[in-house]
């Protein structure tokens, strides 16, 4: 599939290179695994299960992890035809269409490919922005769709998930799982090590080609509506709300933040900004401001005229 969007070149790479490095890691992961459990079977059969469910799921687990439901266009008209819109424009299939009835003004795309993705966002979403802050956000997600990285982080997220729940299976085997011999004990200790090791390595590749992609997308978002004004307008608002949110309301979301159009993070400080899956807001409308420049478009907001 080539859409309008522009196509970004340092992203298939990043991409790619991420991709490769994970593969090493998930290939060598599993031979640790072989090697300490003594059961080849089970682990290939178990890891290949797994990873073929989020590849094909991947849509329907994200939307009911963040409280979305697909709605048609007779309920949401206005969201509908925004979507319509921009798939027009960029020449792409329209996604499924969802909502999420969260005050948290947010929205993310899943899916394994541009025929089988999903586009969600929140009603707070909704209540806050206008039409062209709407359609510049739509625009960013729908970018990530034809980049393809909405698959890419999907797929390599994986290996991060699956060697958390290792450690957290081995964990509570030894604490509630009652005596084990010393044997046991050592091959168990060293499951938690890989893991933990694996689940590290992981984390930092993929929030390094996180903060990308999601520059890649408002680049794209920017190009393709004429408008980075707006986008930097919504970016904005969004990213002022959420910090007014309370912790507490956000602490669920935090853990798909690599699928939001901004992160769930409040105002205060957090170790969650050292290891952020998005660029700084200062980052994003400084390039927001200089394709508004290219475009002879007014400055956006934040960066003066």
């Amino acid at each position: 599939m080539h859409s309008r969007f522009r196509s970004d070149p340092r992203l298939t790479v990043r991409m790619t290179v991420t991709l490769f490095l994970l593969g090493l890691l998930y290939v060598a992961f599993v031979a640790a695994l072989i090697a300490l459990l003594k059961s080849w079977v089970l682990v290939v059969v178990v890891a290949a299960a797994l990873l073929g469910a989020q590849y094909w799921f991947s849509d329907r687990i994200a939307l009911y992890a963040m409280r979305g439901r697909i709605v048609e266009r007779d309920e949401y008209p206005e969201l509908h035809g925004v979507v319509d819109r921009l798939c027009a424009v960029a020449d792409m299939p329209k996604p499924v269409v969802a909502v999420s009835d969260m005050d948290m003004p947010n929205a993310f795309a899943t899916g394994r490919n541009a025929d089988h993705a999903v586009v969600c966002v929140t009603t707070g979403l909704l209540r806050r922005l206008e039409p062209a802050e709407l359609e510049g956000v739509l625009a960013h997600e729908l970018s990530h769709v034809a980049h393809k990285d909405v698959a890419v982080i999907t797929v390599a997220s994986f290996l991060g998930v699956i060697a958390g729940l290792i450690v957290r299976f081995a964990f509570y085997s030894q604490v509630f799982g009652g005596r084990r011999d010393q044997n046991t004990a050592v091959v168990f200790m060293t499951v938690m090590a890989v893991s933990a090791a694996v689940y590290a390595i992981s984390f930092l590749l993929i929030r390094a080609l996180s903060r990308y992609r999601e520059l890649a997308a408002d680049r794209a978002a920017a190009l393709l509506t004429g408008r980075p004004s707006a986008l930097a307008s919504a970016l904005t608002k969004v990213s002022g709300d959420i910090a007014r949110i309370p912790t507490k309301d956000l602490r669920t979301a935090q853990a798909f933040n690599a699928f939001y159009f901004t992160p769930a993070l409040g105002s205060g400080p957090s170790i969650g900004r050292l290891f952020s899956t998005h660029p700084t807001l200062e980052q994003r409308l400084e390039q927001l401001g200089r394709i508004s420049g290219e475009l002879g478009e007014a400055a956006p907001p934040g960066k003066g005229g």
